[in-house]
């Protein structure tokens, strides 16, 4: 099998102001931020183990993740975690987090409607996210959906064409469709095959990552 390989040449810049020398210190920076877009009602940080197997990376987060302050709560995340389950990854052993860290949304009327980030606003963004998965030291880095192909690779790929294995320089890396997508399907049919591929996408996920293993002994067989 080949792996596809993208060094980002759009390197992220780090501010001597702003070196956190911790997770803690990174999350700290990134809740004192002013939000790139208005109205987010609060940076939402990654969650999870740091030096776990996998490193999931989304998007944005939604509605219910903005209220809440948690990655991945909302009907994308719960079909996230029904996928992981099935695929035999445990929620509370692999870390999640999005590109961008906060809600960017249309108002309409009482509701509030999801915007996708445009390339400024997630290089804004990526100097955290790289920080971020720096300090959580993953094995496999995950990305979810286009937005975070465009903040690990440092350029858009579609997805069709590079679903798989990806080296995210430098992380293993995997690409597959955001949980969300599936939520977008129309067709019932369709729907469900797309879910068996997002789940047969993290059972591969999940052998690669060496899910399960220690760390020293996931060292000793790379």
């Amino acid at each position: 099998m080949t792996v596809k390989k993208h060094a980002s040449k759009d390197v992220a810049i780090e501010d001597p102001v702003q070196n956190p020398k911790s997770l803690d210190e990174l999350n700290a920076t990134i809740l004192a931020a002013e939000p790139l877009v208005p109205g987010a009602t609060r940076a939402v940080l990654g969650e999870g183990p740091q030096g776990a197997a996998i490193a999931f990376v989304g998007e944005q987060p939604g509605d219910q993740e903005d209220r809440e302050g948690r990655p991945f709560v909302g009907p994308a995340g719960q079909l996230l975690d029904r996928a992981m389950a099935e695929a035999e990854i445990a929620r509370d052993r692999v870390y999640v987090t999005n590109a961008v860290k906060h809600f960017k949304f249309e108002q309409r009327g009482k509701r509030r409607i999801h915007e996708r980030p445009t390339t400024g606003e997630v290089k804004h963004y990526r100097w955290w996210l790289i920080k971020e998965l720096e300090f959580v030291q993953p094995r496999l880095v995950v990305a979810l959906g286009a937005t975070a192909v465009l903040a690990l690779a440092g350029r858009a790929l579609p997805i069709s064409r590079n679903r798989g294995e990806m080296r995210f320089e430098p992380w293993r890396g995997f690409i597959t469709v955001h949980p969300s997508y599936l939520l977008r399907v129309p067709d019932d049919d369709a729907r469900r095959d797309a879910y068996e591929d997002f789940v047969a996408d993290l059972r591969r996920i999940r052998a690669l990552s060496e899910y399960g293993m220690p760390a020293s002994a996931a060292a000793r067989g790379t």
